[in-house]
Formats: C-alpha cells, structure tokens, sequence
C-alpha cells in the first residue's frame, strides 16, 4: 500500500466549547449524512413532515433506525417526536435529489399543527403495516414502529424505530435485492448549509485475509 504522511491536526476539547461549536464541528466533520424525511401524524390525525439528519441504521436484525430529534429553542418538543410518542409509529422517506426543494420547505419551523407536506405541495399515501402516511414521490420509504424512546439531557429525543414494512421506486431493487443507487439518487447533509449528492461513486470490495497477506489489494473501479 501507498505509504502516505500524516496530516497535522488541530485538537479541540469538547469539555471546553459550547453545544454550539461542538455541533459545528460535529456536523462538519461527520459527512456526508443520510436524511431522514420523517412523516407522522398527530392523536388527532393531522400529517407532518420534518427532515433529520442525526439519523441512521443501527441493526439488521432486528431492524433497527435511530433519529436524533433536537428540542425547539423554548425547550418543548419538536412535532415529530411528540407524534412518534403519542402514536407509536412513524415513517423514514429518503431525500432523493428531485425533492431536495421540497424537503427544504418542510424545514421551516411552522407552528404546530401546520400541515408541512401541503405546504410543499406533496402528495401523501397511507402506510400499509402502520398508521403513518408516507410521501408519494419518495423513492424509498420505510414504516417503523417505535421500539425505544430516550429523552437526552433536556436536549433531545433519541429514537429508535423497528422496520416493518419498505416501499422502494419501482425498478430499482433486482432479484437479490440490491438496490440501485442510482435510481435512488439520494443526497446526504453536509455541514452549515451544504448537501452532496451520490454522483459520483466508486466499488472497493472487501479483502479477505488472506488476499491482504497474498497482497491480492483491490483498486478502486466506478460504481
């Protein structure tokens, strides 16, 4: 392998900064971040839409996705973890690239009860294993039911979902259900107001021991 030099660092102790120069560094630094575009609804069936990027998969079996879900700056909870409580479900929808716009409307901080997906203009459909609608032009959308609900330092709300049931564009999953990210075509968060793109790829297969010893070392091929 190509030796390279080690880069100089700076440190930081997070014991010494704010929660808001930690959370820059944090989010500047952990990239590119999945999104999770979450609808629910509310004890009296109203629909929201809210889009989290302190999200991802934690376990296959069970299925597990975990959600960080900030306090509003009153200190109450946002609409999303409030529904997920009160109901027990809610749904992951994947940010593809066309509903990037979209998505951003539903960012804003609309008083509750407000309807965020009218407000972008989407269409909704009804779950099919829970009570939680998903958005219609999503490419990928995955109905969970709450598993664990965990209230952190008067900050936020960690959730954790079980996967019951997944929609996926059609086309784009193949009989060994691989899917296509291209077809997906989703984009991550990055960090102040940036996001990236799945563009540009690349296959790096895994080495066994034996082809590392063998130095059997795969290069990089396009994915």
């Amino acid at each position: 392998m190509t030796e390279t030099t080690p880069p100089e660092t700076q440190g930081f102790d997070f014991a010494a900064l704010t929660p808001r120069e930690r959370y820059k560094l944090m989010i500047g630094t952990i990239i590119p971040r999945p999104i999770a575009w979450v609808t629910t609804r509310d004890a009296q069936g109203r629909a929201n839409a809210g889009p989290y990027s302190f999200f991802n998969c934690l376990s296959a079996d069970p299925p597990i996705v975990a959600l960080g879900v900030e306090y509003r700056a009153d200190g109450s909870q946002k609409d999303t973890s409030r529904n997920i409580r009160d109901t027990g479900c809610f749904t992951v929808n994947i940010v593809s690239n066309a509903l990037v716009e979209a998505m951003n409307v539903t960012a804003v901080p609309f008083p509750a009860g407000v309807d965020e997906l009218a407000e972008a203009g989407l269409e909704m459909r009804p779950g099919t294993a829970i009570d939680s609608p998903r958005i219609a032009g999503a490419v990928a959308s995955l109905e969970c039911r709450l598993d664990s609900f965990l209230p952190l330092r008067n900050s936020r709300d960690i959730i954790l979902g079980e996967i019951v049931y997944v929609h996926v564009v059609a086309g784009a999953v193949n009989e060994s259900l691989h899917v296509d990210p291209a077809l997906i075509d989703a984009v991550g968060r990055l960090g102040g107001h940036g996001y990236s793109t799945i563009r540009d790829r690349f296959d790096l297969p895994t080495m066994s021991v034996e082809a590392y010893r063998d130095g059997r070392i795969p290069g990089r091929t396009p994915g």
